[in-house]
């Protein structure tokens, strides 16, 4: 008997016909005579109508009374999906993050997994019972409900898998598992068999959509056996896995994240200690920093340049200007028309090459690159907003149709 964690996206419960289709997938899982947990999100667009609900009342709710709000999305996807399956005819339970003891820090909205107490599921487990799991949410020390960001539901399956040690974590999702770049965009886009963790990390990280970067972290962590596929073609989808027995590709996908913005801190002193100003304040106020660019000293003065998620712009601007004093800056520059295209691929760090081949795509596409990052296996351009798309098939071209 294997122990198998199953997690189904909002679109793979969005309505009731869905919802037997996942109904289906779960109870012929355990006909095969496996242990079942299954990890939901919140139906369709039920997030997003949840924060215009917000929004209408008050236009800058607390964090706090968005997470007891927001987590009933998924609340409602366990208990319809409980329902589906109890028609069929199984044993089956639904539980709420903090009935399986899933405790968090206390950061309302983004907050991180301490730990998962496990008998709860093990007990529901070894009566026989398919275990259904709202995704996405749990409590802290204080009792309060809380929620562990976008895309937290794939996070909350993989850690329930370590806990266990399940034979295998599957993320079901609209696709049928990991392409050379996203399929709604580059329509020959490759599917990939596998890939390896810190690949599928970079591009979780860079803006693909297929699992949660926190998710795909904790799996190498854990080491466990993650499996992305589709709720509806159920065809074999894509490993990800270690890569010490896999062939490495030069590059393995393009990536794309419109959630970008660019902060450009002008006339900073350029003495010793104003770059740890800068950065330890956006840490204070826990804002996540990507690329970042310094320009070289000229009559003792440089700038400061950065990334950040499009959504803490407004934020960011307001913390920077209450610290003008105290940074000494002359002038400040936010845009938020940016994205950030990416290549990601294990074997990149022993090719030769590579940059060139992205950089000529994107010349040759009229493109023009604002900032650069790289790392041994991932190179990151920041541009346009506009140019987005047009990138992504240019570098697609470039890497696999040449």
């Amino acid at each position: 008997m294997s122990l198998i964690v199953q997690k189904f996206g909002g679109t793979s419960v969005a309505n009731t016909e869905r919802l037997k289709n996942v109904a289906d997938i779960v109870t012929k899982t355990a006909q095969a005579g496996n242990q079942v947990v299954v990890v939901v999100s919140a139906q369709g667009d039920t997030t997003d109508d949840l924060i215009v609900k917000a929004a209408e009342l008050n236009d800058r709710p607390s964090k706090r009374e968005m997470d007891v709000l927001l987590n009933t999305g998924e609340m409602i996807s366990m208990s319809l999906l409980a329902m589906a399956i109890q028609k069929l005819g199984f044993p089956v339970v639904s539980l709420t993050g903090w009935q399986i003891g899933l405790e968090t820090n206390s950061n309302y909205s983004d907050a991180r997994i301490k730990r998962i107490a496990g008998e709860r599921l093990k007990a529901e487990l070894d009566n026989g019972r398919i275990v259904i799991v709202a995704g996405f949410q749990g409590i802290n020390q204080m009792g309060d409900v809380t929620t562990l960001g976008r895309g937290g539901s794939d996070t909350t399956a993989v850690a329930i898998a370590a806990t266990l040690g399940a034979d295998l974590c599957q993320i079901y999702t609209d696709v049928d598992g990991v392409y050379t770049a996203d399929p709604r965009i580059v329509k020959d886009a490759k599917k990939l068999d596998a890939i390896t963790y810190d690949e599928m990390l970079e591009l979780a990280s860079l803006g693909a959509q297929v699992l949660h970067n926190r998710s795909v972290e904790m799996a190498k962590k854990y080491n466990v056996d993650l499996e992305v596929v589709s709720s509806f073609t159920r065809n074999p989808g894509t490993k990800v896995k270690e890569g010490s027995n896999m062939e490495k590709l030069n590059v393995s996908g393009v990536a794309r994240d419109n959630n970008c913005a660019r902060v450009a801190i002008i006339n900073l002193d350029d003495t010793p200690g104003t770059a740890f100003k800068v950065f330890s304040l956006m840490a204070k106020h826990h804002v996540n920093i990507d690329i970042i660019l310094q320009s070289v000293g000229r009559d003792n003065k440089k700038s400061i340049s950065f990334t950040i998620r499009q959504d803490d712009a407004e934020r960011v601007e307001s913390i920077l200007r209450d610290a003008k004093e105290m940074l000494g800056y002359e002038d400040l520059s936010i845009n938020t028309k940016v994205a950030k295209v990416s290549i990601v691929g294990a074997g990149m760090a022993s090719a030769t090459g590579v940059a060139s081949k992205m950089f000529e795509a994107l010349a040759m596409a009229g493109i023009n690159i604002r900032m650069i990052s790289t790392s041994e296996i991932k190179i990151s351009v920041l541009i346009n907003e506009e140019d987005s798309e047009k990138a992504v098939k240019a570098i697609h071209e470039e890497f696999f149709n040449a």
